[in-house]
């Protein structure tokens, strides 16, 4: 460069990336914001427990709650909760669960189904309390298979064998038929595990702008059901529910000990032929038709 040139002014220098000044401060979060967000994720994880909390039947109650839990009528679960825990009181020879004794006496009717049935197994954990007996037998005629069947299953606790056809009706699938006719608009899937209870399809028909909701009678697993959009007959078969594992270990229990040679057609599918079935009930099965076979030679 000649000495008599000057050196051209450079612009000032910028960084080729990187992040830029702003002028104005960052806006952090206010305090009420923060108690919001800290509520709300207490919330979330709180919820959760609380239901389960309130659903949960092995949580202890104490006497006081028993009888309050026993007379509430408004929270079915409520009474169902304090039957199981006096169930295992009774279960532990309890003398002090005796005062509850004429509740489920009275509880035998209860208008709601899962009540009726929950008591049902309750009063087969004391065979010497008066009135229990008779009450068992009058719950053998109960509208619900189950309470039927668990009618049943506590009556063998008393030595007595009445209820078994109901015991042998827990190992047949359940038939649900069509109570109207219409179309069917929505239906679960074959295979689907089911609660007591639980939407197996929805039925669309003239008399009603709701579709019917049709629900399976016992808990269990969908073998069938018709799909969405077929056309059904009133009376026309919808679904077909196997029943649920414990419910034919309790049946096949039962019938080891009261069974006879005409429910073996019954017994033995689980033995070899239902799909699904765990290895304890398939050994179940057999243990029980020799049992049977045995008492008839």
């Amino acid at each position: 460069m000649p000495a008599d040139e000057t050196p051209a002014k450079l612009p000032d220098a910028q960084p080729a990336s990187g992040p830029t000044t702003d002028s104005k401060p960052k806006r952090s979060m206010s305090r009420t914001q923060k108690l919001l967000f800290f509520a709300t994720g207490w919330l979330i994880v709180l919820m959760p427990f609380l239901f389960w909390w309130n659903t949960w039947f092995g949580r202890h109650l104490s006497d006081q709650q028993l009888t309050e839990y026993l007379h509430d009528d408004k929270k079915p679960r409520h009474i169902q909760h304090a039957l199981v825990q006096i169930g295992d009181r009774m279960s532990h020879t309890d003398a002090k669960a005796k005062q509850w004794y004429p509740d489920l006496l009275r509880l035998a009717t209860n208008p709601v189904e899962e009540v009726r049935n929950t008591d049902a197994w309750v009063m087969g954990q004391d065979t010497s309390a008066p009135g229990f007996h008779d009450a068992l037998l009058k719950m053998l005629q109960d509208q619900s298979p189950m309470v039927r069947g668990n009618a049943a299953l506590s009556l063998i606790r008393f030595g007595d064998s009445t209820g078994r056809p109901q015991i042998v009706a827990l190992l047949k699938p359940a038939q649900i038929t069509a109570p109207a006719a219409g179309t069917i608009v929505d239906a679960d899937r074959p295979g689907t595990a089911i609660h007591q209870g639980g939407l197996v399809a929805k039925l669309k028909t003239d008399e009603s702008s709701q579709p019917l909701e049709i629900r399976s009678p016992i808990p269990g697993r969908i073998r069938s059901v018709t799909q969405t959009g077929a056309k059904v007959a009133s009376g026309t078969e919808i679904a077909v529910i196997d029943p649920g594992t414990e419910q034919v270990w309790e049946a096949l229990r039962a019938l080891y000990l009261v069974g006879l040679p005409e429910d073996l057609p019954a017994i033995r599918p689980y033995e070899r032929d239902v799909p699904d079935v765990s290895n304890d009930v398939r050994q179940q099965a057999g243990e029980t038709e020799k049992a049977i076979q045995s008492r008839a030679r």
